[in-house]
């Protein structure tokens, strides 16, 4: 019978975060996948436990993917980390995961801490629907592509950014959304020196142009407002009675479904109707 994996959130920077089914699970597992095993050692000499561990980054994801299903299979249980937030999400946990669902291993999610949603909650953006877009491409065709896509996206839009890019992407995130587009730049969240930052995409390229950004940001943007359909006139109304006419529908049957599709009047097109025979 194989083992279980166990997705478990760490602190996104304040260590009073770690919940107590998070520390047991760790405590728990046969061994810890770690991000960074120096940056997991702190949190569980914090937690005063001891653990082995193998390193899971992105960079050597597919092998040491393959040695730990392999240890799952034979029934360890094993609980994935990350640096900061929760695994598998903006993370390559999120192909262990697959890993193990194709393989039929069960994997438990511990909830948790999570940047977006952290960000989210105290952006003052919308909040009833939004879309996670994680870090944009360095790669500028890549990068135009990626917002390109989300011109008229309506849902607010999550972002991560590191501090050296955070002045590029803000002016290319108002030349795509204009200048007067509401964002949220959520910094250093759970931290010592936690900021939220409300105003326009254009004040804020201009503020971090001049002053230098500091620590990890999480950009919340408001999505664009709906289209405004217009109104459907008379005339619009007398066009479509004329096309059910032409499909063989008689005047009456073509009024009542033309005024029911554009919302218009049914007694007022049918006058109109009539005036046109």
């Amino acid at each position: 019978m194989s083992g279980t994996l166990y997705l478990v959130p760490t602190p996104i920077g304040n260590l009073g975060d770690i919940s107590p089914r998070m520390a047991q699970t760790m405590a728990e597992a046969d061994f810890i996948a770690a991000e960074d095993t120096r940056v997991t050692m702190k949190l569980l000499n914090h937690l005063e436990l001891k653990k082995p561990m193998v390193s899971y980054y992105r960079h050597n994801s597919e092998n040491s993917g393959q040695s730990i299903l392999q240890r799952l299979l034979a029934g360890e249980s094993c609980a994935l980390v990350t640096d900061a937030g929760t695994p598998a999400i903006s993370d390559p946990g999120e192909d262990l995961v697959a890993l193990c669902a194709q393989n039929g291993v069960p994997v438990v999610s511990i909830p948790g801490p999570c940047a977006l949603v952290t960000a989210l909650a105290a952006s003052g953006q919308p909040t009833g629907r939004f879309t996670f877009e994680g870090f944009l491409a360095m790669n500028k065709k890549n990068r135009r592509r990626h917002l390109d896509s989300l011109r008229g996206e309506e849902r607010t839009m999550i972002f991560y950014e590191a501090p050296h890019k955070l002045p590029a992407t803000l002016k290319d995130l108002a030349a795509t959304f204009g200048p007067e587009r509401p964002i949220s730049l959520c910094r250093e969240l759970s931290k010592l020196h936690e900021e939220i930052r409300r105003t326009t995409l254009g004040e804020a390229a201009d503020y971090y142009d001049q002053n230098p950004p500091r620590g990890e940001f999480v950009l919340v943007v408001r999505g664009a407002e709906p289209a405004q359909e217009e109104e459907a006139t008379l005339e619009d109304g007398l066009a479509r009675v004329r096309a059910l006419r032409e499909e063989g529908a008689s005047l009456r049957d073509a009024v009542k479904q033309a005024a029911k599709e554009l919302g218009l009047s049914r007694n007022e097109l049918y006058d109109m109707a009539v005036s046109d025979k």
